[in-house]
């Protein structure tokens, strides 16, 4: 007999919930740290394998920082505290990456990453192993091991509504209830991680507290975000990254981390100066393959380009954009990069890869051997849609497009002339160009009495509140100023 639509529906249904209650049954394991049952769907081994794995895509993203004696000093500090932790049978691998970022993450199986951006900011032996203890603690507890088995429980149970429901229901409730478990146990599972990671560090002769330090440096940035984003007359970016989710005056968070005390077994170990000796040039800000910005110039040695900026506008580098606004806030301009995949004009380029139809005012490009096109259309930017300048430039097989485009309805063509400039500034680099297009980096020297971060900040090449970066690079913001005879980070 043919089985109906709704037969099927039901057999479907009827076999899911006999299978769910089997598996959720078989799936506990003990928790390498407390001894208890967890809810887990995979072995340790299929665990490390998970990791191995997601460890390529990291890679792909984010690519290790080229310092090999630096690598190896943070893979010896790391070593330290997994001979301390619950799984010291794992082989944890630390891996510095290239980033900007301040962060620090970790992969199931022992793979753990710090970003340069987060290195630059610490300042001791203790708080680096601060922030690699808390991420040991996510792997020896398991966390993301829990997580993925909730998720995996989560789907099953919506293929289970499913067919009573339609997808549409199952997802709706699968999202509901990941929701509730992951984001409920989020904040749960990032104040074991502080104990874990404290316990290590104390058992590792490390102080405790400098958990708490690192806790500080990064209010610090949320801080000082908080303030730019005011004179910048915009929204703060938020931060989501390590111990983000800690509200100030943490309670709790001090608690645990005093209570590691009692696993110390000697005295304490800061290792301040050998640290910041570990840190002398230490790229700061974007690194070579992202480009360098100096005086509103900026040079890209890996692609082999250049331009001028408009006068006076704050210019920020993203990994995949190069941002300007006016000083107003009112004047924007965007330049990104694409390959080029067919042999097209310019101008059909713009009309069919960028989909940008009716434009008006356009003219073709020829200067210093470069082919492009350039008009006015309407674009989407940050105060909506509205009209303004689109160019396109082809170099050495990519498209390089510049976007810009001025707020309000008064006077809309007000910059227009500057993003023609900036356009037509566009170049391959000197010999001297590529020596500027050479990242900044961290020097270490001894303070002396007579430095102050307001004169150190006039030499500094940083182009924008450098004063207040390197009281944050030294973690004496927002007031603090040099003590003579310390180790001091600054930028050249």
């Amino acid at each position: 007999m043919r089985q109906t639509p709704s037969h099927l529906i039901i057999k479907r249904y009827l076999l899911a919930a006999l299978l769910l209650p089997l598996i959720l049954l078989g799936a506990c394991s003990t928790n390498p740290v407390t001894g208890a049952q967890d809810f887990v769907l995979m072995s340790e081994d299929q665990e490390i394998a998970l990791g191995r794995q997601y460890h390529q895509s990291v890679l792909k993203q984010y690519k290790p920082y080229d310092a090999p004696e630096l690598q190896r000093y943070i893979q010896r500090i790391g070593d330290k505290l997994a001979k301390s932790s619950h799984r010291s049978n794992l082989v944890f691998r630390f891996t510095l990456v290239d980033s900007t970022d301040v962060n620090a993450f970790a992969l199931p199986g022992g793979y753990i990453y710090i970003t340069r951006g987060l290195l630059a900011y610490l300042n001791s032996e203790a708080e680096l192993a601060a922030v690699l203890g808390h991420e040991i603690g996510h792997v020896t507890a398991r966390h993301s091991v829990r997580r993925h088995s909730t998720a995996t429980a989560t789907g099953l149970l919506g293929s289970v509504v499913a067919s009573r429901v339609g997808v549409s229901g199952a997802q709706s409730l699968a999202n509901v209830i990941g929701t509730a478990v992951v984001r409920g146990y989020g904040r749960e599972h990032e104040l074991e991680s502080d104990r874990l990671g404290a316990e290590y560090l104390a058992r590792s002769g490390y102080d405790p507290n400098a958990m708490i330090r690192v806790v500080s440096v990064l209010k610090n940035q949320e801080l000082f975000e908080k303030l730019r984003a005011k004179e910048e007359k915009r929204e703060p970016r938020a931060y989501h990254g390590l111990f983000s989710t800690h509200p100030e005056n943490d309670h709790r968070f001090k608690k645990v981390v005093q209570a590691a005390k009692k696993y110390q077994t000697k005295g304490y170990v800061n290792g301040s100066n050998t640290f910041k000796q570990h840190l002398e040039g230490l790229v700061f800000g974007p690194s070579a393959d992202q480009g360098v910005v100096r005086n509103n110039r900026f040079y890209h040695t890996d692609l082999d380009i250049g331009l001028d900026l408009p006068k006076g506008w704050k210019v920020e580098n993203r990994s995949d954009e190069l941002v300007a606004k006016s000083a107003a806030n009112d004047g924007w301009f965007s330049l990104k990069m694409q390959d080029i995949n067919r042999r097209i004009e310019p101008r059909a380029f713009i009309t069919k890869r960028l989909g940008l139809k009716k434009l008006q005012h356009g003219e073709q490009i020829d200067h210093k051997g470069l082919r492009g096109y350039t008009a006015i259309t309407q674009l989407s930017t940050p105060y909506g849609k509205r009209k303004g300048r689109i160019t396109v430039l082809y170099h050495d097989r990519n498209a390089y497009i510049f976007k810009g485009a001025a707020k309000g309805s008064k006077k809309p063509y007000r910059y227009d002339q500057q993003f023609l400039n900036t356009a037509r500034s566009f170049h391959t680099l000197s010999n001297r160009e590529h020596q500027l297009a050479q990242p900044q980096q961290l020097h270490i020297r001894t303070a002396n009495s007579k430095d102050r971060f307001s004169s150190l900040a006039a030499k500094s090449p940083i182009p924008e509140h450098a004063e207040e970066q390197l009281r944050l690079l030294n973690a004496l913001y927002p007031d603090g100023e040099p003590k003579p005879g310390t180790l001091i980070k600054l930028v050249r």
